[in-house]
């Protein structure tokens, strides 16, 4: 194969994993519960075989699907962004990220508080929106950052652009994550810029990840390393920290990523573009939106017909997600779930693939279309794909 385009739907699982009780994610289900309270129309990825990978409402099971499907566990130990992007990519973790469910300690804040000169508000964990309501006006007053966390490893630092700069933000996000290092070497820092008044603040789209680096090489490596390009749309280069990639651009939304996507695929040449489309996680999961999140997946059902028309004859277009966010349930929090798996191409076979034990099994079989050497963690089932 010339060329594998993956589309990482953020956060759309398909159904608890086994061991989802243990991460407090019994009986979630993103995509299917969804489903079950909305009138979800997706034709489009009904047709490549979304409704026979689990029962959906309103999406029932087509006889001959156009691509092939089936859905991936994941082996990795946690249910973030970084790990489910990493274990795609065949880096599995056995060992999760720290949580800090009552807040940062004192070594952690007090070094960078002294670090950026300023005290520090917040310090809880809190839904980002919620947290900028709540600590808006007093971080307008005083000038202090709102620095929060949530169930996931992150450590997350909000600021009014009009107060702090957007580039001093990301200065001290900086400093954070040269911080948060051995027991606290958190996933991510993440700068939550926003602007408006109290009681009307809006979080803008200049937001930025500050990952760690992948302490093993990944896909993306791999791809690079045998001279093929990979591009990375979204947030995967914050993911990767940069590592193993050619060019990539940050996108506003998801019909930018679609947009920016299409763009590279335009352009021909051989290897890897990996996309993320965050706002269903982002706008909607984490706000137990559900409204929202079925408009988003129907918006990006209707622009499918563009990617796949974009695809050259030795393209492969993925489509998978990287954990679940259960819009449904009490949790605004990430969940552990199942993913879909949708891999559409005129080389490919439209097969049942069914239950990867790990994410990745992706990783591997993309590597073996592309025949670049992998020695990473995964089972390639490419052989069962291509005609």
């Amino acid at each position: 194969m010339d060329r594998v385009i993956i589309i990482v739907l953020d956060s759309v699982g398909v159904g608890e994993l086994p061991d989802a009780a243990a991460f407090g994610d019994a009986g979630s289900n993103t995509l299917g519960n969804i489903a079950a309270r909305v009138n979800l129309k997706l034709p489009n990825m009904a047709r490549l075989g979304l409704g026979n990978i689990i029962p959906l409402r309103g999406i029932a099971p087509v006889g001959s699907p156009t691509a092939a499907y089936g859905k991936m566990a994941s082996k990795s130990a946690g249910k973030d962004t970084t790990s489910g992007h990493w274990e795609l990519a065949g880096l599995i973790l056995e060992k999760p990220f720290p949580l800090y469910p009552h807040g940062f300690p004192p070594e952690i804040i007090e070094p960078f508080e002294r670090a950026i000169g300023r005290k520090v508000l917040g310090n809880k964990p809190a839904s980002g929106t919620v947290i900028i309501e709540e600590l808006g006006a007093e971080h307008m007053r005083t000038g202090y950052p709102i620095v929060y966390t949530s169930a996931d490893s992150v450590f997350q630092i909000a600021a009014h652009e009009d107060v702090i700069p957007v580039e001093e933000l990301y200065r001290y996000c900086k400093i954070a994550r040269r911080l948060l290092t051995g027991e606290h070497a958190v996933g991510r820092v993440i700068a939550r810029p926003f602007i408006g008044e109290p009681g009307h603040f809006i979080r803008t789209d200049r937001r930025q990840d500050f990952s760690l680096e992948p302490p093993r090489p990944t896909l993306l490596d791999a791809v690079v390393n045998a001279g093929l390009q990979v591009m990375a749309v979204g947030k995967i280069k914050d993911i990767f920290a940069g590592r193993g990639i050619s060019r990539w651009i940050h996108t506003h939304d998801n019909m930018d990523g679609i947009d920016q996507t299409c763009n590279f695929m335009r352009e021909g040449g051989r290897g890897l573009i990996f996309t993320n489309l965050v706002d269903f996680d982002m706008r909607y999961g984490h706000r137990n939106d559900v409204t929202g999140y079925a408009g988003a997946l129907e918006a990006f059902d209707r622009r499918l017909p563009e990617l796949i028309e974009a695809l050259n004859e030795g393209d492969v277009l993925v489509i998978t997600a990287d954990h679940g966010c259960d819009p449904t349930t009490p949790s605004t929090d990430h969940s552990r779930e199942y993913v879909p798996l949708l891999i559409y191409g005129d080389k490919i076979r439209k097969i049942n693939i069914g239950v990867r034990p790990t994410f990745a099994d992706l990783g591997a079989t993309v590597a073996e279309m592309l025949d670049v050497p992998y020695d990473l963690a995964g089972e390639s089932f490419a052989r069962r794909l291509l005609k």
